[in-house]
């Protein structure tokens, strides 16, 4: 199983209380994934966002820096908000991505979990769904073909043009994210897309089915579902002990939640929810190595997943803090959970 990290590169919203400058959150962003690189850790996502409290607007910008300080590390986004993107420069922008990183690229694309982009570039939220499947089935013939000739709806149509640089490998790998909509996992399958999902409340297992309507999807739509892969994306902190990785990640984390739940309506966390949701059934992976990776063992028992990425740079976690979780991550955590499942590719 392939494991690694995924982060908005999160910066405080107000830049008057701000304790670090989006400068050097961008500079602490590169070091973070060349210490994951370091640690022997397969991939490193980065998701959109156009909000003032993430700093990742441009994910391949900030990847192709990462690409010249790493070099084996795999390079996505963790997602590309392609409803309310171009897919010509979406893929071109991951084509030298991948150019640069010597075919370590990937895109991950979702719908996205909040609405900013959509007015941002002049799209109408009633299309949310039709625009995600039409900038899609572009994405896709535009990695399948040098020159495309296509028409839809929403975009204009595309006439016997070449779209360029192509990418280092023979096909940038594509992935879908989603966050438990049983269509857009059917759609994943169908199209016999890798597919990753996004858990960050409520008991992991109950998803499990899922995975099983992937599978099924991806059978009906002529496709081999072993040879497909799937991803779980979750939340968590490592630290030497337990104790010490509930504390350090509690606060920033709790902020973060708290904050998108008053724009969304959810009622406040608090340290006992939290304390549940760290527990074996609950959705948060906080601990020393060997209680993450033990859980990591128990998810991939229910889900058979090939990959499983962590976000643990919620809120304003301190860096020193963080790259010590990188650290303990890398060198612990990923050895415990190889030794018990092993390692597998991830299709593309």
């Amino acid at each position: 199983m392939e494991i690694g990290l995924y982060t908005f590169a999160d910066l405080d919203p107000d830049p008057e209380s701000r304790t670090i400058s989006p400068h050097q959150r961008m500079r602490n962003l590169i070091e973070e994934i060349e210490l994951a690189d370091q640690v022997g850790l397969d991939v490193f996502g980065l998701g959109e966002h156009h909000r003032p409290d993430y700093l990742a607007s441009a994910p391949a910008v900030a990847l192709a820096a990462a690409a010249e300080r790493t070099r084996r590390i795999r390079l996505t986004s963790a997602v590309s908000v392609l409803s309310s993107d171009d897919p010509v420069r979406v893929f071109q922008q991951f084509a030298t991505l991948d150019l640069i990183s010597g075919g370590r690229a990937e895109i991950m694309a979702g719908r996205g979990s909040f609405i900013e982009s959509f007015p941002l570039f002049g799209y109408d939220l009633g299309d949310y769904d039709e625009l995600f499947a039409e900038k899609l089935d572009l994405l896709l013939k535009l990695r399948d073909s040098e020159r495309i000739t296509w028409s839809g709806r929403l975009r204009a149509p595309i006439h016997d043009r070449g779209v360029y640089p192509r990418p280092h490998q023979d096909r940038l790998p594509i992935w879908i994210a989603v966050g438990g909509t049983p269509n857009s996992v059917a759609r994943a399958g169908k199209l016999g897309l890798p597919l990753a999902l996004a858990i960050i409340g409520g008991e992991p297992a109950r998803f499990a089915p899922l995975f099983e309507l992937y599978r099924r999807a991806a059978a009906q739509g002529g496709h081999d579902p072993s040879t497909l892969a799937t991803s779980l994306n979750v939340h968590g902190f490592v630290g030497e002990t337990t104790a010490q990785a509930a504390d350090d990640f509690y606060l920033p984390q709790a902020e973060v939640m708290n904050r998108i739940g008053r724009e969304r309506g959810w009622g406040p966390t608090s340290r006992a929810h939290f304390d549940q949701a760290r527990g074996p059934r609950g959705a948060l992976f906080v601990g020393d190595p060997e209680t993450v990776a033990e859980k990591i063992v128990a998810m991939h028992r229910i889900f058979r997943n090939d990959r499983f990425l962590l976000q643990m740079a919620i809120g304003l976690m301190p860096h020193d803090k963080l790259m010590k979780a990188i650290e303990l991550f890398g060198t612990r955590v990923a050895p415990l959970v190889r030794k018990e499942i092993g390692t597998a590719p991830a299709a593309g």
